[in-house]
C-alpha cells in the first residue's frame, strides 16, 4: 500500500478535495432542447397528453372465411372511421401488410444477395420468389358505389369525393382475399404450420385485413412502408368479427366469444366457468385425449365463431383441430382475467406445465409495473420458431423433442417468449407507440419489464437481457457496427442488441443505479397510466420519466439513446493519505518505522547476517554522542508545544487530529464517452467494506476527468469501481486498486464450460 503523509496540516488536506478542474466541454449534460419537439396543446412539456390531445378511431365489422383446403383467407369488412382531429382529410390511408409477400414488393426487391463458390442450390433457389402472396382487393365501396383507390406497395390510399371534416365519420367497405404463407418454409409473423403425418394445419393468422393507418398530431399519416422489420402502428377501435372455419376447428382470438353456446360444448363451457374459479392451476377445457381424437376425424362442415372487442388496436386469431386448450383465472386487483393456452400434442409436456402459468404470472407483474390489465383474457398459442403479439393473443415457439424431453434452454426460452409476447399487450397494444418508427419503444420497454418478471419467476432465472454486464460485448463493439437507439426500425444494425437489449439495459440501470427502484417504478407507472390507449412518442417517455421523478435525465437519454458512446470509466491514479497528527510522540515513532522500511534493501538484509561485527559494535572508542542519540525520541519542549497547539484548536479540529483517518484521492477518467454514476467499494484492513455512490452529475464541468477525495476512518487496502457490474463498464482492468487482473476470454471459457449434453433430461432417460 502506498502511504503518504500530509505534512501541511488541515488546510492542505482539505484543499485536495476542492482541486480546481479545467472547465471543458459540457455538451454531454446539455438539455435535449433541439432533439425533442416543442411542447404544444397536444403534448405537454411534462410528457403528458395536452388539453387538446386527440386520436382517431377505426371500428371494424368483418366476415372472414378460412379455407382449409386451399390455405386462403377471404374477407370483407365495413370500416367506420371517425376523424377526431382538427384537420380535414382529403384522403384515407390503409395498411396492406400482406403485400410485402407479393413477388414484386419492395421487400423482395431490396433483398441483398450474393453468390460465391460455396453457394448451394438452396441459396440459389432463394433468389426466385415464387409464393403468390399479397392482398387481392376485389372491392372498395361506399353505399354500393365504388370508391377510387390507389395501392402503393403496402399502403392503399382511398380518394374521397369530398374531404372528411373534423368530427365527421365515414363508413366504407373493403373485400379481399390472399394466400396464407407457410411459416416453416418462408417465415412470417403469421401463417400456417403443416403436419404431414396427419395432414393437419395450425393457423396463426394476423395482418389478415386492410387496416387503417394512424393519423396524429406530430406525423400526420403514418405512411412508412412495411418492409418486414418495423412492425405496426394502428388506431384504436371496436371490432365485431365473424370467423368461419372448419366445424371441428378450435379458435382462439382477440375479443370476447359472443356465441359460445353455438361453438362450444356444454362440458367445455362448464370447464371454463370452473377455470375462472380455480386460480391455483390451469383447468383443461379440451384435454389431450379429446384433441387427439378431434385431429384424427376431419369434419366437412363449417362453423362461425363470433368475437367482439372494444378499444383494441388490432385483431388476430388461431385456428386448428389439433388444439389442447387450458385456462385459469387470474386476480387483477379484484377482477378475474382468464389466462389461456392453445397447443397441439407436440407441445407437451412443456406447454401443459408452463404456458398458462407463465401467462398468469406475466399479467400480475406487468399490471403492478404499469396498469391493471384491462381485457378479459390473454392467450398463448403454440407455434414453432415464432414469437409475435396481438391484443389478447400471442403466438409462441418452444417445442420439446418428439420423446417429450427438452433442454434447459428450451424450457426457459419458452417461458421467456411467453412473458415477452404476453407483455406486449401492455407495450404497444395498450401504451400504443409507433413500432414502424421506434422499435425500442415497444421492444425495449417490454424487454425491461420481461426481465423483472423473469427474475420473479425463478431466483436463478437465466435472463438473456437486463443486467448491465450482458450488454457489454455489444457496446464494446466497433462503432461502425452500432447505431443509436433513436434510429428508425429499418435502419438499425444488430437489431436485437439495439432495439431490445440496450434500451432494456438502460432502463434497468436507470432503475437500479440512477433513480432507485421506488422513484423509477413511480415514474414508469405514471408514463404507462398517462399513455394507456394513446399514442406516445419518445419525447413523451423521456419527459414523463423526468417529470415524475424530479431528476434531470437529459444526460442519460443523450448518452444511451442518441449516441453510440460506451461506458469505460478508469481509476487512473489512487493515492492514500493519512493526516499528520503533529503529535511528536506519535510522529517520531512513525518516522522511525518509515526509516526502518527504507532499510529493507537486499544489501541491508544480507549485511545483518554476513557482517559479524561492525567497528562501532567492537570498539567503544569509536562511539560518540550520535551513536547513542535517538533522533526519533521527542523532547519535553516538543511535547509541551504540541499540548499548546491542541488547546488552540476547536473541538471538531481536535477530533480530526486524533482520528487517524485515511484519505483516498482518486482520479477518474471517462474513456468511453458515456458519463455514469460512480460506484465504489472500499475494503479495509479489518476485512470490512463500505459502498459509496456518487451521482453522474459529478462529471459536470469536466466530462473527461475529475479528482475526488474520500475519507475513511479505517485503513483502506482495496478499492473497486463498479463492484456490482451495474454500469456496463466495458473495461474492468482499470477498475481496481491495487491493480487486479481480470480473467481473459480463454480462462473464462475454461471456467464456464461444462461437459454436459444440451438435453440432460433426454440423456437421463426422463
Amino acid at each position: 500500500m502506498k502511504l503518504r503523509q500530509v505534512l501541511t496540516g488541515l488546510l492542505g488536506l482539505f484543499s485536495l478535495a476542492t482541486m480546481a478542474q479545467e472547465n471543458t466541454n459540457q455538451s454531454l449534460f446539455r438539455q435535449l432542447g433541439t432533439e425533442l419537439p416543442t411542447p404544444n396543446v397536444y403534448r405537454t412539456g411534462a410528457g403528458a397528453p395536452g388539453h387538446q390531445y386527440y386520436q382517431q378511431q377505426a371500428d371494424y365489422e368483418m366476415k372472414i372465411r378460412l379455407d382449409d383446403e386451399n390455405q386462403r383467407i377471404d374477407g370483407e369488412e365495413v370500416i367506420t372511421y371517425t376523424n377526431n382531429s382538427p384537420d380535414q382529410l382529403e384522403y384515407l390511408w390503409l395498411q396492406l401488410d400482406q403485400n410485402m409477400r407479393a413477388p414484386s414488393s419492395m421487400t423482395q426487391l431490396i433483398k441483398k444477395s450474393e453468390i460465391d463458390e460455396n453457394s448451394t442450390l438452396e441459396s440459389v433457389e432463394d433468389l426466385f420468389w415464387e409464393f403468390p402472396g399479397g392482398f387481392h382487393i376485389e372491392e372498395v365501396s361506399r353505399n354500393g358505389a365504388d370508391l377510387s383507390y390507389t395501392v402503393v406497395n403496402t399502403m392503399m390510399r382511398i380518394n374521397l369525393d369530398r374531404p372528411l371534416r373534423s368530427g365527421e365519420s365515414i363508413e366504407f367497405k373493403v373485400k379481399w382475399w390472399y394466400n396464407i404463407n407457410d411459416r416453416m418454409a418462408i417465415g412470417g409473423r403469421s401463417g400456417y404450420e403443416y403436419f404431414p403425418e396427419e395432414d393437419n394445419y395450425i393457423y396463426t393468422i394476423a395482418q389478415f385485413f386492410p387496416r387503417m393507418a394512424v393519423y396524429n398530431d406530430h406525423d400526420g399519416w403514418q405512411n412508412k412502408q412495411f418492409l418486414g422489420r418495423g412492425e405496426f402502428t394502428l388506431p384504436f377501435g371496436d371490432y365485431h368479427v365473424e370467423l368461419t372455419v372448419p366445424s371441428d376447428h378450435v379458435v382462439g382470438a382477440t375479443g370476447t366469444l359472443e356465441n359460445a353456446s353455438s361453438v362450444l360444448t356444454s362440458a367445455q363451457r362448464s370447464r371454463l366457468r370452473e377455470a375462472a374459479r380455480n386460480q391455483d392451476a390451469p383447468t383443461m377445457i379440451i384435454n389431450a385425449e379429446e384433441a387427439l381424437e378431434n385431429e384424427g376425424e376431419k369434419a366437412t362442415g363449417e362453423k362461425t365463431w363470433i368475437f367482439e372487442a372494444e378499444n383494441v388496436r388490432d385483431f388476430a386469431f388461431a385456428s386448428s383441430r389439433k388444439f389442447i386448450w387450458d385456462a385459469m383465472g387470474v386476480d387483477i386487483n379484484g377482477r378475474t382475467v382468464m389466462a389461456m393456452s392453445y397447443y397441439p400434442k407436440e407441445g407437451n409436456p412443456l406447454w401443459e406445465q408452463y404456458s398458462t402459468r407463465a401467462v398468469a404470472h406475466t399479467l400480475r407483474v406487468y399490471s403492478r409495473m404499469t396498469i391493471d390489465y384491462p381485457y378479459d383474457k390473454a392467450i398463448s398459442v403454440h407455434t414453432d420458431r415464432i414469437g409475435m403479439e396481438y391484443p389478447m393473443i400471442c403466438f409462441n415457439g418452444g417445442r420439446p423433442e418428439p420423446d417429450g424431453t427438452y433442454s434447459e434452454s428450451t424450457k426457459y426460452g419458452l417461458i421467456s417468449v411467453i412473458i415477452h409476447e404476453v407483455g406486449h399487450n401492455f407495450f404497444p397494444m395498450i401504451v400504443n407507440s409507433d413500432e414502424r418508427q421506434w422499435t425500442w419503444m415497444d421492444e425495449g420497454l417490454n424487454t425491461f419489464v420481461q426481465y423483472v418478471a423473469e427474475q420473479e419467476w425463478d431466483r436463478n432465472y437465466p435472463s438473456r437481457r437486463g443486467p448491465a454486464y450482458k450488454i457489454v460485448p455489444y457496446m464494446a463493439s466497433p462503432s461502425d457496427q452500432q447505431m443509436p437507439i433513436m434510429t428508425n426500425s429499418e435502419s438499425i444494425l444488430q437489431f436485437g442488441n439495439n432495439a431490445y437489449g440496450k434500451p432494456a439495459t438502460a432502463l434497468n440501470i436507470l432503475r437500479e443505479t440512477v433513480l432507485g427502484r421506488e422513484q423509477f417504478d413511480y415514474a414508469f407507472k405514471t408514463y404507462s397510466e398517462r399513455w394507456a390507449f394513446k399514442h406516445p412518442t419518445p419525447a413523451d417517455f423521456f419527459r414523463t420519466m423526468e417529470d415524475a421523478s424530479a431528476v434531470d435525465l437529459d444526460w442519460f437519454w443523450r448518452g444511451w439513446f442518441y449516441t453510440t458512446n460506451h461506458v469505460d470509466i478508469a481509476m487512473t491514479e489512487v493515492e492514500i493519505f493519512q493526516l499528520n497528527t503533529l503529535n511528536p510522540m506519535v510522529e517520531s515513532r512513525l518516522d522511525s518505522l518509515r526509516d526502518q522500511e527504507e532499510r529493507r534493501h537486499i544489501g541491508y538484509t544480507r549485511n545483518q547476517t554476513e557482517i559479524e561485527e561492525t567497528v562501532v559494535e567492537s570498539d567503544e572508542a569509536a562511539n560518540d554522542f550520535y551513536n547513542r542519540y535517538n533522533p526519533y525520541q521527542a523532547d519535553r519542549d516538543a511535547a509541551a508545544a504540541y499540548e499548546r497547539y491542541v488547546a488552540s484548536l476547536s473541538e471538531r479540529q481536535q477530533e480530526l487530529l486524533a482520528s487517524g483517518m485515511y484519505f483516498a484521492q482518486i482520479t477518474f477518467e471517462n474513456q468511453g464517452g458515456l458519463v455514469m454514476p460512480i460506484i465504489l467499494r472500499a475494503e479495509f484492513a479489518d476485512q470490512t467494506d463500505t459502498v459509496i455512490r456518487i451521482p453522474a452529475e459529478v462529471w459536470l464541468q469536466n466530462e473527461t476527468e475529475f479528482t475526488k477525495v474520500f475519507p475513511f476512518e479505517k485503513e483502506v487496502v482495496k478499492i473497486e469501481l463498479d463492484p456490482f457490474l451495474e454500469t456496463a463498464d466495458t473495461d474492468l482492468y482499470d477498475n481496481y486498486w491495487p491493480a487486479q487482473t481480470e480473467p481473459n476470454r480463454f480462462q473464462l471459457f475454461r471456467r464456464r464450460s461444462r461437459s454436459s449434453s444440451p438435453n440432460p433430461m433426454q440423456e437421463a432417460g426422463n
